[in-house]
């Protein structure tokens, strides 16, 4: 069983080989959550509660003077997991839930997989949000996860080769307006 570092690293330098490993892999959807989900969706959340005690409260990725509460912090970084932790789920299904209509399979595990390691890049990222002015930076890191998306989607779901640009298309737009919709509470 590989590691969290090494794994995380092997999805974003190794990509294609990972995700190939990944296919052959027998994995329980709770062992993803909890030895890779959980761990990585915490580092943006508690990065941006850091922040905003150190820093203060943003309003439009601009930091305000004034300091936050431990509580309002906290309560920040919480909700902000949930909404990581739902965001994977609503990418894991719409991928599954796709997949049949572009000749792939339909299976929640393996879109439970392309979604979390996909979504690395993103939750490595998260650490640009302990001060709003880097912000930006982990934006333009968690495009990656878009190139992620491109690599593992085919190896995972069993799209064909013929179709498999068009299935891609319609779940990075649907992981874009995910990661849009989550966004709008957890950049500010």
């Amino acid at each position: 069983m590989e590691t969290l570092a090494s794994r995380a690293r092997s999805v974003l330098f190794e990509p294609r080989a990972t995700f190939k490993e990944v296919d052959a892999e027998f994995t329980k959807p709770g062992a993803i959550w909890g030895r890779y989900v959980l761990p990585l969706a915490a580092i943006g959340p508690i990065a941006g509660a850091i922040g905003r005690l150190v820093f203060g409260q943003r309003i439009a990725l601009t930091t305000l003077t004034g300091s936050v509460s431990i509580t309002d912090a906290i309560t920040w970084a919480i909700i902000s997991f949930v909404l990581a932790l739902a965001a994977v789920f609503a990418l894991s299904q719409v991928i599954s839930l796709l997949a049949p209509g572009f000749g792939g399979q339909k299976n929640d595990v393996q879109a439970l997989k392309v979604a979390a390691y996909a979504s690395t890049p993103m939750w490595l990222s998260g650490v640009f949000s302990i001060y709003a002015r880097l912000v930006m930076v982990g934006v333009i890191v968690s495009a990656y996860s878009l190139y992620l998306l491109f690599v593992g989607l085919p190896i995972l779901m069993k799209v064909p080769q013929n179709r498999s640009m068009g299935y891609t298309a319609v779940v990075i737009i649907a992981a874009v307006v995910i990661f849009l919709l989550v966004s709008t509470y957890t950049l500010f």
